[in-house]
């Protein structure tokens, strides 16, 4: 399927961001930023997006936040975005809250069957249980030259040279989580649930064809192959599972 396996190290590599302190008078932070763990949500923020960025399971940070509905969150809201100390709980917090918040308890993971009883919100039950059929097989989203493997130069997935305009395509059956350009070195973006725990991306898209919230099928196109945020037309393609990066070469079929 590939037109070749040449690996280049021409491109930059997509690597993790981490929130740096601001150099301002603590009150000053306290109206304009957020406490080193912790994300102000924006306008068209999704809980898959913030958790992409952070590396973070989805799963988790809806249960770090005791979120009422993982699939509605509100802009200015703080949300922590790395693992809670133990013992004291909360919400997610809204914009006025003071960044100086308590300690939060140890994350829930929902997972299928859980029951109110467990102390999982019956929103974060629903957000476990649904489209939880993981893929029975995975497609090469683009065909192209391989440009990078993953872990080349901290290359968090691998990068795919093609026509611009060329159809990119949905690797696997699922549900568009994420459609936008809200994140820095990943130009337009798609974001793809499957089942509970992976999630596919597919950057620099020269345009989304798809809308958050459409189920896909395996191989439907999704996006048009570009080069925004990026130095050359390109696809950039990840795997996550419970958060974290993987090779996409251990899903995707040999190209023989």
């Amino acid at each position: 399927m590939l037109a070749g396996c040449a690996s280049t190290h021409g491109s930059a590599p997509i690597r993790e961001r981490f929130p740096a302190a601001a150099n301002k008078p603590p009150a000053a932070r306290i109206v304009s930023s957020v406490a080193f763990g912790r994300y102000r949500v924006l306008p068209g923020d999704t809980l898959y997006k913030i958790a992409f960025e952070h590396g973070q399971d989805p799963m988790a940070l809806a249960s770090w936040n005791r979120l009422a509905d993982p699939d509605r969150i509100r802009g200015g809201d703080i949300l922590l975005v790395v693992p809670p100390q133990p013992d004291v709980a909360t919400h997610a917090l809204p914009a006025t809250a003071m960044v100086e918040t308590k300690a939060l308890a140890p994350p829930v993971i929902a997972k299928p069957g859980n029951t109110a009883a467990s102390g999982v919100p019956p929103a974060l039950d629903n957000f476990a249980t649904s489209d939880d059929a993981p893929p029975d097989a995975w497609s090469w989203p683009v065909r192209g030259s391989l440009l990078s493997r993953f872990g080349e130069d901290l290359n968090k997935g691998i990068d795919i040279a093609a026509a611009r305009g060329a159809p990119v395509r949905a690797a696997a059956p699922g549900r568009v989580v994420y459609a936008g350009s809200g994140l820095r070195g990943y130009g337009k973006l798609i974001i793809i649930r499957h089942g509970t725990t992976l999630l596919s991306a597919y950057a620099h898209n020269a345009r989304i064809l798809v809308t958050e919230g459409q189920h896909v099928r395996r191989g439907q196109t999704v996006g048009e192959i570009g080069d925004s945020d990026a130095d050359r037309v390109k696809l950039h393609f990840e795997i996550r599972e419970f958060g974290k990066p993987v090779d996409p070469l251990n899903y995707l079929p040999n190209a023989g």
